[in-house]
């Protein structure tokens, strides 16, 4: 899968979770937990729905480290590799 496949899927769990956030606009250097203000609730779902979707497994040690977009798909794309 590539980047633009997974960045594609991280979008649109992220629009199930979010439906406010306009998904077209986000900067892959954006904390997304400070930018949009999601909660720990709506990270852990959206990790959860892209571990189901995608078939990757995200450790719960990890989830410190996708703060942002681009690193949440660099993450995914190491993994999907």
């Amino acid at each position: 899968m590539n980047r633009e496949d997974l960045k594609s899927a991280v979008l649109e769990e992220l629009s199930d979770i979010a439906p406010d956030i306009d998904t077209n606009r986000i900067d892959e250097a954006v904390h997304l937990r400070d930018e949009y203000d999601l909660d720990s609730m709506d990270a852990m779902n959206l990790l959860m729905a892209l571990h189901k979707r995608l078939k990757i497994n995200i450790p719960e040690q990890e989830y410190a480290r996708m703060r942002s977009l681009g690193e949440l798909l660099d993450y995914l794309a190491q993994q999907s590799g």
